[in-house]
């Protein structure tokens, strides 16, 4: 068995484990389950509050006339036409939209099999409800569609949620940070900053798989004083420090030769995203590395399921979404980076690689 403490600053309910050791199982299956919980109310959303499969059936349309006719905002519908075209319930080509038999025949109104009253009783739903409002007005629902609650990122402002919060994604980076450090060829590298880096469960699998490196995880209140003691009880203080600031603020630390964005970026709508790899490229010595290990879209932005529907939850809770390889790649370039790897990790995540030119 391997060696476990109990960790403190809301993980008491959490082990840590070493991050050398893999599990003899894959949790994929377990991790789908929560990833994608809201898929179907974004499904019950377009069926009940837009009829949105009886209105294409009339004629295919692209995202700017979707968004246009149905008065619906850019990046929901960005989202919501992805997953509809994971499912099988929609076709692209030239950038038009339409229905496939599967929709045309139970999704759409006018069809003898039209499945829509199934769905009807989802429509009072919280989540359904707050899927509708999304789309329409582009901003994140309250956590947890709870009407007390506020919306993510002001909710981790709060000690108690940023301890639950962050307790979550700690669990599941011991699995998922062991698998991304083992695909890594970080022979190269001597610091890696993990920006927005969480409990830093990242960085210590990093520094857990090449001995040769320390990191810098650079975290905001209160979240820093969490990263802080459980870096420690992993036994990784000496090798993984702390930056005290805001990712969108203040300077990134300097004499750092790597920088980590691991599960960040879908937490930020597009031009967030180009600030912070813009951000990053500046800060960078020449030959730095960028490393985004995250859920992504394929290319042709027709899959993967999984990945579909985890950006559904994404869209509700922040202001962020999967984004695909193809997008990703392009805010990279115009960033001044080069192009560098892709591969899978584990359960529906991957890594995009880029490098400053040197």
């Amino acid at each position: 068995m391997p060696s476990v403490s109990r960790c403190g600053f809301g993980f008491e309910n959490a082990f840590v484990v070493e991050l050398t050791r893999q599990p003899k199982s894959d949790p994929t299956e377990i991790l789908r389950l929560r990833d994608g919980l809201y898929a179907v109310d974004l499904v019950a959303a377009a069926l009940t509050g837009l009829d949105f499969f009886t209105w294409l059936a009339k004629k295919p349309a692209d995202k700017p006339a979707i968004c246009r006719e149905l008065q619906i905002k850019e990046r929901p519908t960005d989202v919501m036409l992805t997953l509809f075209v994971a499912l099988g319930y929609l076709q692209k080509e030239h950038d038009l939209f339409s229905l496939t038999d599967l929709a045309r025949e139970f999704l759409a109104a006018d069809s003898p099999w039209y499945l829509g009253p199934y769905y009807a009783a989802m429509k009072d739903r919280p989540v359904c409800k707050d899927m509708l409002a999304v789309l329409r007005t582009g901003k994140p629902a309250n956590w947890g569609s709870f009407k007390d609650e506020q919306e993510w990122a002001k909710a981790m402002e709060r000690e108690e949620f940023a301890k639950q919060f962050t307790a979550a994604m700690d669990c599941r980076g011991a699995y998922l940070g062991p698998a991304m450090a083992r695909r890594l060829n970080l022979a190269k590298v001597r610091h890696v900053l993990d920006i927005a880096g969480g409990s830093g469960v990242y960085a210590c699998a990093l520094v857990a798989a090449h001995p040769h490196l320390s990191a810098t995880v650079l975290e905001k209140p209160p979240v820093d004083q969490i990263a802080r003691i459980t870096i420690a009880k992993r036994g990784y203080a000496r090798r993984i420090s702390i930056s005290v600031g805001d990712m969108f603020a203040d300077a990134f630390p300097a004499d750092c030769d790597a920088h980590l964005f691991s599960n960040v970026l879908h937490d930020w709508d597009e031009p967030l995203v180009r600030k912070l790899l813009t951000k990053s490229f500046g800060s960078l010595p020449p030959g730095g590395l960028l490393v985004i290990h995250d859920a992504h879209i394929n290319a042709e932005k027709t899959g993967p399921l999984p990945v579909a529907a985890y950006s559904a939850l994404l869209m509700n809770i922040c202001e962020g979404k999967c984004y695909s390889i193809s997008e990703m790649s392009g805010y990279l370039s115009d960033a001044g980076f080069e192009k560098g790897e892709y591969f899978p990790t584990a359960a529906d995540r991957s890594v995009i690689t880029a490098r400053k030119k040197p």
